[in-house]
């Protein structure tokens, strides 16, 4: 019997996706020279594409030089040159799958040792216990800067479509900056962006609609969301629910549900919630609601690591399934799965208490997998995360050197 998985999915900007599996984010934090992708990163995703993924959405490409989520990370603004990112689209593409650019602003969840800005709707750090001084202080944007930040998200996805990407993902979960107009718990403003979820979704859906009118009708256009922060007091389901009926009419392709935020890291499986599961797809039972009233169709990711499980996912009513750890660590698990095979290896899991360090290392993890696919060379999952976590954590002070160098120069100040 064919699965459903791997039937093609049309969307409604007329594309289609040759199957229901993609390859979500993973912050790659791989830029070369400039703030730009180079081999490293062509390497990674041509890896990816041959192994039978309908949809690859690279890792979050910041559209501010000044706010970046880590000093690695790839910056797509007025001024990068194109050439780069067009050898990206091509590398992504050339297993015949979509590929897609993740579009990002950080707002506050910006280290500390980081220059540039660190803003957010109001002046509220991230709060994480004896953590907490890891992130910047950040101060409350004015409306003039928010809406500098629309108009930058619309020229980092027209710049995205003329270098040859099929689509954009405005990332508005885990925490981010349209994460933190949305949540009430950051959101403590008394102008037309904050209070009720219609002004705390505002920038939200300013920005898609600039998107939408900077690219083609054709140029597929999508949403990350949360199904929810997991904070007491939060954004929760049903904001997640509203807001996906506020972005139906705006011409969005599709929503990808996730949740957590660097507070609350239930996207590496360490919630401070119970409704979480606690090996595979974290938000399933969240996405089942979603998907009863969802106008949209959805893409859930978190978790996925099995056949099985995807099956499940797809019964629910969710559109496209969504991996990343997974895909990190078998790059052709798509292909196995046609072929009736499942990952013959799994990542070390971090069973550490101190849930901010264990997700830092969970993400350092994965980081030292994608390296390694860049490199040409096989995933080694057993890494201590521990070994991998310092390793990460070298890597990112040569980053920091090279982008305070880059960003004081001529073109990152421009």
């Amino acid at each position: 019997m064919t699965s459903g998985l791997f039937a093609p999915l049309p969307l409604r900007s007329g594309q289609v996706l040759k199957n229901r599996i993609a390859k979500a984010a993973m912050e790659e934090n791989m830029a070369g020279t400039g703030q730009l992708p180079d081999e490293q990163l062509f390497t990674l995703y041509r890896r990816w594409a041959v192994g039978g993924t309908g949809l690859l959405i690279t890792g979050n490409v910041m559209v501010h030089a000044e706010a970046l989520t880590g000093p690695a990370g790839v910056v797509l603004d007025e001024h990068a040159p194109l050439e780069p990112f067009a050898e990206w689209a091509k590398a992504g593409k050339s297993g015949g799958g979509a590929m897609w650019m993740q579009i990002n602003h950080p707002g506050r969840q910006v280290a500390s040792d980081m220059p540039g800005v660190v803003w957010g709707p109001s002046d509220i750090g991230v709060s994480l216990g004896k953590h907490s001084s890891r992130f910047g202080k950040p101060t409350a944007m004015t409306p003039s800067q928010i809406e500098e930040t629309v108009a930058r998200y619309a020229v980092t996805a027209q710049r995205a479509e003329k270098a040859g990407f099929d689509g954009v993902e405005v990332h508005a979960a885990h925490g981010y900056l349209l994460s933190q107009f949305l949540s009430p718990l950051v959101n403590k403003r008394t102008d037309q962006w904050g209070g009720s979820l219609e002004n705390r979704a505002r920038m939200l859906l300013d920005i898609v609609r600039a998107v939408r009118a900077a690219v083609s009708p054709s140029f597929a256009v999508a949403v990350k969301l949360n199904s929810a922060d997991f904070q007491r007091g939060g954004f929760d389901a049903d904001d997640a629910r509203q807001v996906i009926e506020m972005l139906e009419p705006l011409g969005v392709d599709l929503v990808e549900l996730s949740g957590g935020s660097y507070e609350s890291p239930a996207m590496t499986g360490r919630s401070a919630d119970s409704r979480t599961r606690a090996r595979e797809a974290y938000f399933l039972d969240l996405a089942k609601d979603l998907v009863a009233t969802s106008p949209l169709p959805l893409m859930l990711t978190g978790g996925i690591t099995k056949r099985a499980t995807a099956e499940q996912v797809l019964a629910s009513g969710v559109s496209v399934i969504g991996m990343g750890t997974a895909l990190a660590v078998t790059p052709d698990l798509p292909d196995r799965w046609s072929g009736n095979r499942e990952a013959d290896r799994h990542m070390r899991p971090v069973n550490w208490s101190d849930k901010a360090l264990a997700s830092a290392a969970s993400m350092a993890q994965v980081r030292h997998q994608m390296r390694r696919l860049a490199r040409g060379s096989s995933p080694r999952p057993g890494t201590h995360p521990a070994i991998a976590l310092l390793s990460e954590q070298r890597k990112q002070r040569k980053a920091l050197r090279g982008y305070r160098a880059w960003l004081a120069g001529p073109r990152g100040k421009a």
